[in-house]
């Protein structure tokens, strides 16, 4: 059927907190995927224009046979405070200025893969609550001719949408993980706009053209094919749609390189040891790290995915850099 994908039961699974799928509706349409022969519901849009979130993934979701799943299973109770504690805080302003740098608008959809702790999710609802907001109280000075009770009755309307039809799917392939983000947007209080999803970067449960921006932060280091999770990234973004990468990179500067080796292997183990109870998961994390490509050949690998204008800015000498590119 065209704008689901699959022939059977789809890959996948979005879960409203009950472990059940849920059909997340595209802006302006309001009926699900249709279901497949044996009555199983499939990924991607159907005729009715929704998102249907798929309802179980293949391919390892489990995790049993992978390392890199265990490593965060073990890590997931503890990956917040972990990250305070390696980046002294730090990776906070780097997800804002992610965030900042998608710019997004009322009424985008976002995917964000490897995002199970909710981190560019809830940034995300927040800035575009921020600029609907912006745009409301533009509207109401243009009608300053309109009674109080108009004025009321129109602030209350729009502000009960507060998202613009925007909507966040948060993909990631472990289950502990979606577990805290889940968590933590409850105790938050996020939830409309916000889906959660049990998948694989490098084999997406959603329609081609399908997100208007996918991000993907401190995540495809861990991807076991990073050419194959491009090119799904590539594939379910709509024409004109973006693709932004936040990751820890390469330093360029030889003495200050030095200096984040010696803190890499000689301080984050032994925090993880301390915080966590987890030298191992977080020896691992470090040396992922160092076997990341550097900046230039990543942006090259995005570029043979297929994008355009891809580009890529340095945050602190290095540690960290944002890639972008454009599916046009």
């Amino acid at each position: 059927m065209p704008g689901c994908r699959g022939a059977g039961p789809a890959p996948g699974a979005a879960e409203d907190g009950g472990g059940a799928a849920v059909p997340v509706p595209l802006p302006g349409s309001a009926l699900p995927c249709p279901r497949g022969p044996a009555g199983a519901p499939r990924s991607g849009r159907g005729a009715g224009g929704a998102l249907r979130l798929p309802e179980r993934h293949g391919g390892g979701q489990e995790g049993e046979d992978l390392p890199v799943y265990q490593v965060f299973e073990s890590v997931a109770k503890k990956y917040d405070v972990m990250n305070d504690s390696m980046t002294l805080g730090i990776h906070r302003v780097w997800k804002d200025i992610l965030v900042h740098k998608m710019n997004p608008s009322p009424g985008t959809l976002l995917l964000d893969v490897a995002g199970g702790t909710g981190d560019i999710a809830f940034r995300f609802i927040n800035y575009v609550r921020a600029v609907r907001e912006r745009q409301l109280q533009r509207k109401l000075k243009h009608h300053q001719n309109l009674s109080w009770q108009e004025i009321f009755e129109n602030y209350q309307e729009d502000k009960s949408d507060s998202l613009g039809d925007s909507q966040v799917v948060v993909c990631d392939i472990n289950r502990e993980m979606l577990k805290v983000g889940k968590q933590k947007a409850q105790h938050l209080g996020y939830s409309k706009g916000l889906s959660w999803v049990l998948g694989n970067a490098e084999e997406l449960p959603f329609d081609d053209d399908m997100f208007d921006v996918y991000t993907i932060a401190f995540g495809i280091r861990n991807v076991t094919r990073i050419d194959l999770a491009l090119e799904e990234a590539y594939r379910v973004l709509k024409p004109g749609g973006r693709f932004l990468c936040l990751e820890f990179s390469h330093v360029s500067n030889p003495l200050l390189s030095r200096l984040y080796d010696l803190y890499s292997f000689q301080v984050i183990p032994v925090l993880g040891e301390v915080i966590a109870g987890d030298w191992k998961s977080y020896q691992y994390l470090v040396e992922s790290i160092r076997r990341f490509p550097p900046q230039e050949e990543l942006k090259a690998m995005i570029e043979d995915a297929g994008f355009f204008k891809v580009d890529y800015e340095n945050l602190n000498f290095g540690i960290v850099a944002i890639h972008s590119g454009f599916k046009l």
